[in-house]
């Protein structure tokens, strides 16, 4: 149930194997047991067992962007995803909904175990409560993923009562529990984010401000939960719960902008976050990869995404955002990128050779960005333009000076964009936004097709058409949200019944 993690991700010695009654009978065996949530969460496992990056290794980023335009799909790896064909039975929403789930599962192993060690007096509450708040934190970044893969956005119906997806809040380890699991049916929409807004608060109140520095990024924060606030709250459209939340990360009424929890600030460089991942003062949150515990070559960043020798580079920027009149030629940004003889590769994952990138969940920048769009969909057009301005600026001169009202959200959702162009954040604002349809595409966006050769279309800046020969999909098409999974309809009679129109 709680397997062993590797040295790197617990810095503890491992235990081989630990079951459910001796992994919380001494404080370092629940340090271990809190350390391989983090586990499942960074590496799941594939058909037959394989290691691989679902959820969060490499499969999040790949998933967000090969649904999006702004990344291209040059292979059969994610062809399924990219060219929206995928069925109940698809491998990459299969293995995505169900690791998601068994996150969940091991974030609600913890929590139990912890209070029965809190109520033994094995740990201290204090002690107890700030791993339950790292539970809770993965707990609700699990659920969020499978929101806006699995649902329709919040703002589908007016009170966001239609179906989401099941919120577990107890662990399915007996059979009792297994039974009840196979009745539970689909939460609304509305009562899912209350749900991830609810773990979100709990972390807020009990993790603390910072960690050392081998565990700033990759072991949850005060300041990480805050984020994710900014983050759910803006798919919810609750934007002024947006500036509320980023408020407490935000000092300052111009640039350079920093943070009173963490000391998160921008990095002077746009290139600052990924030539040291594990280690700036941007990232928030990220999961850890080392040479000797990742998510294997099927898995990692480095491999699917760069292009330097070694790489498998299955995934390379499309020429739809490279071409952007909204993306100046002479940005720095442009210059975090590989050129090949067939198209152009990010080089935010750098580390083929042994897979140690790590995987980005939020930086400082998001914050940022995500205060900008509420602040101007709240009319607050100067601060809007300020903390847009801020993460635009470090990367080029080309900054925007009179922008208000809709011309101003535009340039904030194109500026996401381009700073989060291969994070796997396109697809998460593509849902959040289609059902209004006016600053991004009403449906899934048309996509370059994957090619031997696609490198002559590519002109930086410049506004040149480029071929899109996977057509757009409309918002109302059942495509727009992936099916239940086979594997869990085919036990569960509830959610079988609940399966999404269309599969």
């Amino acid at each position: 149930m709680l397997t062993s993690c590797d040295k790197d991700v617990t810095e503890l010695a491992p235990f081989d194997r630990l079951t459910e009654e001796s992994a919380f009978t001494t404080p370092e065996r629940v340090e271990l047991a809190v350390n391989g949530v983090y586990d499942a969460a960074q590496s799941g496992f594939y058909a037959g067992g394989a290691v691989r990056g679902y959820p969060f290794g490499a499969a999040h980023v790949e998933q967000g962007d090969n649904r999006g335009e702004d990344m291209l799909n040059l292979e059969a790896f994610y062809a399924i995803t990219y060219g929206s064909t995928y069925n109940a039975a698809s491998a990459n929403n299969v293995f995505h909904f169900e690791t998601l789930y068994a996150v969940i599962n091991k974030a609600n192993i913890v929590i139990e175990g912890v209070e029965k060690a809190v109520a033994s007096g094995l740990i201290t509450a204090q002690v107890g409560n700030a791993y339950i708040g790292e539970a809770r934190f993965l707990r609700a970044l699990s659920n969020h993923e499978l929101l806006v893969h699995f649902a329709r956005p919040y703002n589908h119906t007016a009170d966001a009562s239609h179906p989401g997806v099941p919120i577990r809040t107890i662990p399915v380890n007996t059979p009792a529990r297994v039974e009840e699991a196979r009745q539970q049916g689909r939460n609304s929409v509305k009562e899912g984010y209350a749900a991830i807004l609810a773990d979100l608060d709990y972390a807020e109140a009990n993790l603390p401000d910072t960690r050392a520095a081998g565990a700033k990024i990759s072991r949850a924060t005060k300041g990480a939960a805050i984020g994710m606030k900014t983050r759910v709250k803006l798919h919810m459209r609750d934007w002024q719960g947006v500036v509320t939340e980023g408020n407490k990360l935000i000092t300052g009424t111009v640039a350079p902008f920093s943070s009173p929890i963490g000391g998160y600030a921008l990095t002077a460089s746009p290139d600052g976050p990924w030539a040291s991942n594990s280690g700036n003062t941007e990232s928030m949150f990220s999961f850890m990869n080392t040479a000797n515990d990742n998510a294997s070559v099927n898995g990692s960043l480095g491999q699917m995404y760069n292009a330097l020798p070694g790489a498998r580079a299955l995934v390379a920027i499309s020429p739809i955002i490279w071409n952007a009149t909204f993306w100046p030629a002479n940005d720095a940004r442009r210059a975090i990128t590989t050129s090949t003889t067939r198209a152009i590769f990010t080089r935010k994952y750098r580390d083929a050779a042994t897979q140690s990138d790590w995987s980005p969940i939020m930086r400082y920048a998001e914050v940022l960005l995500n205060v900008a769009e509420a602040e101007s969909r709240l009319g607050n057009s100067l601060r809007a333009l300020s903390l847009l301005n801020a993460v635009r600026g470090r990367s080029t001169s080309e900054v925007y000076t009179l922008l208000v009202g809709d011309n101003l959200t535009q340039a904030i959702v194109n500026e996401r964009r381009i700073e989060f162009l291969a994070e796997g954040m396109r697809w998460k604002d593509i849902h959040r936004l289609a059902k209004e349809g006016k600053f991004g595409p009403a449906g899934i966006p048309a996509k370059v097709a994957s090619a031997p050769v696609v490198l002559p279309q590519y002109e930086a800046g410049t506004g040149k058409a480029v071929t899109t020969a996977i057509p757009f999909i409309p918002y109302d098409d059942f495509r727009f949200i992936w099916p239940i999974p086979i594997s869990e309809i085919s036990s569960n009679p509830v959610l079988a019944a609940q399966q999404n129109p269309g599969y």
